[in-house]
């Protein structure tokens, strides 16, 4: 893999759920055709409320679920045309899964000693007892666990100690890629900044890229180095985190900002502006995605506009469409990595 390679590229993925029983022909979409690239030891979250599509395009790229159409290619190599039914060892080796629920997530008439020994022995990663022995203290050493917990029960753990347990599993068979689906959302506020900064540092210590889902734009900005929005099944705006947050361009990007407190916005947010944004929210099948007339949007060719002031800023809403005589670029796809934006 060059040094140019993204570790992940994730192109117009799809994918769809049967409803209303087994002889309907009625289909929900979840995903809409998605790209994405993740560079390596970037950090990418992925922000949205709950139905958008984030743990879908989670568990599709780890193999959880068969995307219905689209490809994805993991350090160059196409997954889908190598591996067309399940995902090999080395796969699954290379791209772990960090799951919300920390009490859901290990099996509770097991030891903790037994999640780490697990994967440590199914993927060959030692040989020899001792060297099980020794490569489980180094794993709870990096999550800053005291190796005495490794003869305790999960029940015996407190959340955020079984949430660094789940995170020390994945570490274990040397991951390349870490899909991080809501890992804090169900912990207490006085420790999620210590597992958010244990996987920014594991992240930057040992160049591991991490797709990061949450709806918590607080935790986006503080652990990202980009943020994508997501909406309905599509993404709707990207960029560098900070920048984003400061300069949110999608009216569905505004109105998630709008809903978190902030001691620094006087009187609070204007309740006309978000009673605007709300309506154009939920007229989002001709604002978001689809023609309105007036508009440069529509149902067949996705307009995407790099940001004038923050070329690595993109918006996809024929709202912003910039005027004929400003600097706004009009682009095929969103700009999915930091260098350029995609032709």
């Amino acid at each position: 893999m060059s040094p140019q390679t993204p570790v992940l590229s994730v192109r117009g993925l799809t994918k769809t759920f049967p409803i209303g029983g087994m002889f309907s022909r009625r289909h929900v979409r979840a995903l809409g055709g998605v790209d994405l690239d993740i560079a390596p030891g970037e950090i990418v979250a992925l922000v949205g409320e709950s139905g958008s599509g984030k743990s879908t395009l989670a568990r599709c790229l780890a193999r959880l679920e068969q995307p219905s159409g689209g490809s994805f290619a993991f350090e160059g190599r196409d997954v889908l045309k190598a591996e067309p039914r399940r995902a090999s060892r080395a796969y699954r080796s290379a791209v772990q899964m960090i799951f919300q629920d920390p009490f859901g997530s290990l099996n509770p008439v097991h030891r903790v000693s037994h999640f780490l020994e697990r994967p440590l022995q199914l993927h060959d990663a030692v040989s020899g007892r001792d060297e099980l022995e020794r490569a489980k203290r180094r794993l709870m050493q990096k999550v800053d666990l005291p190796a005495e917990l490794l003869h305790r029960y999960p029940h015996e753990l407190s959340g955020g100690q079984r949430q660094r347990i789940a995170i020390a599993r994945a570490l274990a068979v040397n991951p390349r890629l870490i899909l991080a689906d809501e890992p804090t959302s169900m912990l207490d506020v006085s420790v999620r900044i210590g597992v958010l900064n244990l996987m920014r540092s594991l992240c930057e210590q040992q160049d591991i890229s991490m797709l990061y889902i949450t709806h918590d734009l607080a935790s986006a900005r503080y652990l990202a180095d980009r943020i994508i929005v997501m909406f309905a099944g599509e993404f709707v705006e990207g960029g560098e985190a900070a920048a984003l947050l400061a300069e949110p361009r999608h009216p569905y990007t505004r109105l998630l900002i709008s809903a978190v407190p902030d001691p620094r916005r006087r009187g609070g947010f204007d309740p006309v502006e978000r009673a605007r944004l709300r309506h154009e929210v939920v007229q989002a099948t001709s604002c978001a995605f689809h023609g309105r007339g007036e508009t440069t949007c529509s149902a067949e060719t996705a307009v995407f506009h790099r940001v004038s002031d923050a070329p690595e800023h993109w918006v996809r809403c024929g709202l912003y469409a910039p005027p004929s005589d400003a600097p706004g670029t009009a682009l095929e796809r969103p700009d999915t990595t930091q260098e350029s934006p995609a032709a």
